[in-house]
């Protein structure tokens, strides 16, 4: 196993500014020479790549997947998501919910230490209490930061919503009961994070993270190399007691490009490599979606359910010119017909993932709704013809814009509706651009995916909820149906989770019914590991987790 120090060191070194020579410098000391045998190595480095790159190490700013895998080796929150969908103790070792379901009581665990830091006296890191929470809570909630994540909080009561009673306990107070909200608090958002770090690094924080979790901050070259070192005063331990994490260090590396990034998965650089990517799935599954035989005694794939689903959207915003013929839904559902969504996962994506002919929530969800639209050319024609454009005759030309990444989908949806004479434009956008006109509402029509936040129903019916409409909230659509709405209210008050599976149930059926969507598929966690590694969590919301990881030396 290399060092941290020989992860692509020549790379490293070429052409950088002398700080970060340094830097680097001080890492080779801190862990180890410069090696070029990992065989010779008795460090434990994982290795992956993130081409997304990371914008902050920041919980604060933990939105996207990039972000959030770093940030959960960095910090813990009160709770988390276990690979079950189960909410489980974390920093808080057990709590409390009261009648009415607004007061939440948290309980502590003693013993969890922030990392050492020169943020704290004699840079020695100091015990968590509960006023670090109500300081963390705050935070996200004060607009001169800026969070992403402030909705996690929508439900908090106007007063005193957090209060630390002692140093072990602390209330949350809600001004309306909502059952998700335990789920909520297991987001990276949730983080606890010490007031010293934000005193001393203020806007800095976001490359000086101080934490409490499995991995401690070593360094951060934007675009090249993150470094995280395994955390000696970790507070959480195995069923034998043995102390975690196992490994001694992470290496985040930054190349772009994902076919050259597959290549140098393949060349031994790296441990692991999530997704599917268009550029190297038909040389690394066969058609039937199972690895490559040729590649089983170096790497293995581990393939589970993920909360996700793909989908094309539709801005239906009644407010849209005169001649925008698509707030008619006997368009949009004839266009939901004529997309063949098995044939398309068959070819495209390796028959891996699930074809999405139910509603919006994923398959796995306790409110699923499995009646949605398959492909049925008869349905395509009476439906045009009904809404007045026999065989696609007089539609204007539908823009349909996307990102690099999702091409081949566009032109595919592209080609079907092609044959009933409906003429769709693909616009390939950056992805960052994409995603503010996104937010905006400034694309008719979009290819966009979901990935659950927490594992409630709520979450995926939260992107058709009215009040949330973009840019305000993830409702892109702007669809609005009061009695959607009243449903989406409705089941915000249940507690019993099969009364509310059931309210999610009639709301996805509902909200199918007018299609202001194309679902296309369900997603599917595909990892590709290293025989090397062992021990990565199975989580459906493709959290990275590598508390438990093993590697061979």
């Amino acid at each position: 196993m290399k060092s941290i120090a020989d992860v692509n060191c020549a790379d490293l070194i070429e052409g950088k500014k002398s700080v970060f020579l340094l830097i680097f410098a001080l890492t080779v000391l801190l862990v180890g020479g410069c090696g070029k045998n990992r065989d010779h190595s008795d460090k434990m480095i994982f290795r992956y790549n993130e081409s997304a790159g990371i914008s902050s190490l920041d919980p604060a700013f933990s939105r996207n997947l990039e972000n959030l895998w770093a940030c959960n080796m960095l910090y813990n929150g009160l709770v988390e998501i276990d690979e079950d969908l189960q909410i489980i103790p974390a920093i808080a070792k057990s709590w409390t919910i009261d009648s009415l379901g607004t007061t939440y009581t948290f309980y502590l665990d003693p013993e969890v230490y922030f990392h050492d830091n020169a943020c704290f006296e004699k840079g020695k890191g100091r015990r968590v209490v509960a006023s670090d929470f109500v300081f963390s809570f705050s935070r996200i909630l004060d607009p001169k930061l800026t969070s992403p994540g402030t909705w996690v909080f929508d439900a908090l009561s106007t007063e005193n919503p957090f209060e630390a009673i002692d140093d072990t306990t602390l209330k949350v107070r809600l001004a309306r009961p909502f059952p998700p909200f335990l789920g909520l608090l297991g987001m990276k958002y949730c983080s606890v994070i010490p007031k010293e770090a934000i005193e001393k690094y203020g806007d800095d924080f976001r490359q000086n993270p101080v934490g409490t979790g499995p991995f401690k901050f070593n360094f951060w070259y934007e675009g090249t190399r993150l470094v995280l070192l395994k955390n000696e005063n970790y507070f959480e331990s195995d069923e034998s007691g043995n102390p975690l994490p196992y490994i001694d260090a992470v290496s985040v590396s930054f190349v772009p490009d994902k076919g050259a990034a597959y290549l140098d998965f393949l060349k031994g650089n790296f441990d692991f490599m999530s997704g599917l990517h268009t550029s190297y799935s038909d040389e690394l599954l066969t058609p039937t979606g199972e690895l490559n035989p040729k590649y089983e005694d170096e790497i293995y794939l581990e393939s589970h359910p993920f909360l996700k689903t793909d989908y094309l959207g539709f801005m239906i915003d009644a407010n849209q010119p005169e001649d925008y013929v698509w707030l008619d839904a006997r368009l949009r559902k004839a266009l939901n017909y004529a997309i063949d969504r098995k044939s398309m996962v068959r070819y495209l994506r390796n028959n891996v993932y699930q074809p999405a002919n139910g509603g919006f929530i994923p398959k796995g969800m306790p409110g699923y709704y499995p009646h949605g639209y398959s492909y049925n050319p008869d349905s395509v024609r009476s439906l045009l013809a009904r809404a007045g454009f026999p065989n696609g005759e007089g539609l204007p030309t539908l823009t349909l814009s996307t990102t690099t990444d999702y091409v081949d989908l566009c032109e595919y949806a592209q080609h079907q509706m092609s044959q009933f004479g409906i003429d769709v434009k693909v616009d390939v956008l950056p992805a960052s651009v994409h995603r503010e006109l996104a937010a905006r509402g400034e694309l008719p029509f979009f290819r966009k995916s979901w990935l659950a936040d927490y594992p409630d129903d709520e979450n995926f019916m939260a992107l058709f909820y009215s009040p949330y409409a973009s840019p305000k909230g993830p409702n892109y659509s702007h669809f609005s149906d009061a009695r959607f709405d009243s449903l989406y209210t409705l089941a915000l008050a249940k507690t019993d989770p099969k009364e509310r599976s059931r309210l999610y149930y009639q709301m996805d059926s509902l909200m199918m019914s007018q299609a202001p969507i194309i679902p296309l598929y369900y997603d599917q966690v595909m990892r590709f590991v290293s025989k090397d590694v062992s021990g990565l969590d199975k989580n459906p919301m493709n959290v990275l987790d590598l508390r438990r990881v093993k590697m061979k030396l």
